[in-house]
């Protein structure tokens, strides 16, 4: 390996077991959670965009939504450039997705940062379906305006921004683990999921948290109409409240669950 591909890698493996490293990511990832709750908030509904009794000529049996097929077509282009090679993506369909193209990663080798138990802990499952029948009807208006690939192209953005965030739970139990193996050992070897979830949960953080997001969907969503006037306050495109319930009810738990299923392989 190049010293300037080894410089690269040393840097990436810093990142992903540093601490500090994660929580600057993850604050960067509640932005990008954000804005891309935003943008779907643009388009309605589109309920038929869900439909699973649309029938799809070309999509393989059984048959599914327009959305599930966008999903899975989008996911099998980037399987082809490599996306899921890295540790940090995780496929809401992964079984049978593509190899990567051939030299579409030159001189690219992951570096191995998770337990290999864990590393392949997938729970896209729940993120999907709470998307779809928590969270969508609280930023999308009522309505069908027929713009379904750009409105599931939106869907692709959250799902991922989503996803992404929630599985960073596993490099941060990788972390905590590494830091203190000590106090995590004899709850893992109990198996006691209840000792590690508190081991892991620390509420005046969890606020913290809550509070950050929902103001910066206040920041980032509020509805600027009128420069001249001061007129647009409690204008938003998305309910700075609805962020926060989103951490607070859903991210968070999840994450600390991921958290758990991981340490719990830890010593396999």
């Amino acid at each position: 390996m190049a010293e300037s591909e080894m410089g690269s890698q040393g840097k990436y493996l810093d990142t992903l077991l540093n601490l500090e490293s994660l929580r600057k990511s993850l604050v960067r990832q509640e932005d990008t959670i954000i804005f891309s709750l935003i943008e779907r908030s643009k388009y309605p509904i589109n309920t038929p965009l869900y439909d699973d009794d649309v029938t799809i000529p070309c999509a393989s049996s059984p048959p599914s939504s327009l959305f599930h097929f966008f999903l899975k077509e989008s996911e099998s282009l980037q399987a082809k450039t490599g996306r899921y090679t890295s540790p940090e993506e995780n496929a809401f369909f992964p079984d049978n997705l593509p190899s990567p193209l051939p030299g579409s990663l030159p001189n690219y080798n992951p570096t191995q940062v998770l337990h290999p138990q864990g590393a392949c802990i997938n729970i896209n499952e729940k993120i999907l379906n709470l998307y779809l029948k928590n969270l969508l009807p609280l930023i999308a208006t009522k309505g069908d305006d027929g713009n379904y690939t750009s409105t599931a192209a939106s869907d692709l953005d959250c799902l991922q921004a989503l996803s992404k965030k929630i599985h960073f739970g596993k490099f941060v139990a990788e972390v905590k683990f590494r830091k203190a193996p000590d106090d995590y050992v004899p709850a893992i070897r109990a198996k006691d999921r209840d000792g590690l979830m508190k081991l892991l949960t620390f509420e005046s953080v969890e606020e913290v948290i809550k509070k950050r997001v929902e103001k910066k969907a206040t920041v980032f969503g509020q509805d600027v109409v009128d420069l001249e006037q001061n007129n647009n306050h409690g204008k938003f495109k998305v309910d700075p409240s609805v962020v926060a319930r989103l951490y607070g009810d859903w991210v968070i738990p999840l994450t600390k669950f991921v958290q758990v299923e991981y340490l719990l392989c830890r010593l396999d």
